[in-house]
């Protein structure tokens, strides 16, 4: 059983079996292990190569562009933490789950479609495109700088939700909000903790920040915790209002990494000095156990890496589609109800 205690030392590790079916033990609360299995198409011999042919096209698209890395990450968040693991969040259509506001700006649809033709022309029908959005990602980030932890397989596709029952919370939220929201879904204060750590590369909209900027719960003022030289910097980017046809700006979530999204642990550094730029991460300061992480992370980087790992497989692992529930989608766009349609 995974277990922090006071100062979390050394973090202890969750222990994960890498052959045959894999049990991964959690944190009290984390719903049941799935059976999920390392290398799953390998093992059942159906498409033995289907996780080098991802990594293969990962790669081509990050040599280009690699701000696929924080993309495909708020792709995966996206999904995972609404209705589990199951690729809803790639379904195109009018109302649909990708048209949520809190969805707003998701990137990464245009690699796992690519690669979903790639597999479908070498194994059709059967790699799940709930597979390739957690092998893609762990992939994506691992170019950045993240450790290439191991991703267990098997995942089904899941039918198409509408955008209302969206339920991702607000980056302004407290800590208390935000750790009751991931613990609703079964995850704990250092998956908490360790996946905000995923901002440590990306962008956001101005809009999510601008009370912080100029008007901090209607005070007139900006934000306390904000470093005042953080302020400067940030109003200079994002005006009080935008014009009417002007578009929202986009900031990123962490200077220091910036342009080169990079997997760092500076975010953990930049919440110490009252530099975060979302509210909802410097609010890790304001719960205990939050905080002491936060700490143990900014002086370790190895500490932030081994959890990261950890908390992508519990994430990876919320109510997965196995055996015969779901479906193997053609196209990651549509159901097999609509392919071809």
């Amino acid at each position: 059983m995974r277990q922090f205690v006071k100062f979390f030392p050394l973090l202890a590790i969750v222990v994960i079996s890498l052959a045959g079916t894999a049990t991964v033990e959690a944190a009290t609360g984390l719903n049941p292990p799935v059976k999920l299995v390392w290398h799953y198409y390998k093992v059942t011999n159906t498409c033995d190569d289907a996780e080098t042919y991802i990594r293969y096209q990962v790669e081509k698209f990050y040599k280009n562009d690699s701000s696929i890395a924080p993309k495909l990450l708020r792709l995966l968040y996206s999904d995972c933490m609404v209705n589990g693991c199951d690729a809803s969040v790639l379904l195109q259509g009018p109302n649909s789950e990708r048209t949520a506001p809190q969805n707003r700006g998701l990137g990464g649809f245009v690699i796992i479609d690519k690669i979903k033709q790639v597999l479908e022309s070498r194994c059709p029908g059967v790699v799940s495109c709930a597979d390739i959005l957690n092998l893609a990602t762990r992939d994506a980030v691992h170019m950045a700088g993240a450790p290439s932890y191991p991703v267990f397989t098997g995942r089904r596709d899941g039918g198409r939700l509408n955008a209302d029952a969206v339920d991702l919370p607000s980056p302004s939220i407290s800590v208390d909000e935000s750790l009751a929201y991931f613990k609703s879904k079964g995850l704990d204060v250092l998956d908490m903790t360790t996946l905000l750590g995923a901002h440590s590369m990306g962008k956001t909209h101005c809009s999510y920040i601008v009370d912080r900027l100029y008007n901090f719960k209607n005070t007139g003022k900006p934000d306390p915790t904000m470093n005042s030289t953080l302020v400067s910097q940030l109003r200079y980017l994002c005006p009080p209002r935008t014009q009417k046809g002007q578009t929202d700006p986009l900031v990123y979530l962490n200077p220091d990494s910036g342009s080169s999204n990079r997997f760092t642990s500076s975010y953990y550094s930049r919440v110490l000095s009252h530099n975060a730029v979302l509210k909802v991460d410097q609010e890790l300061l304001n719960n205990d156990d939050s905080k002491e992480i936060t700490q143990e992370f900014a002086s370790g980087f190895e500490d932030f890496r081994k959890s990261f790992a950890l908390s992508m497989s519990r994430m990876g692992s919320i109510n997965v589609l196995t055996g015969t529930a779901g479906e193997i989608r053609r196209d990651c766009r549509v159901t097999n109800a609509n392919y071809g349609a």
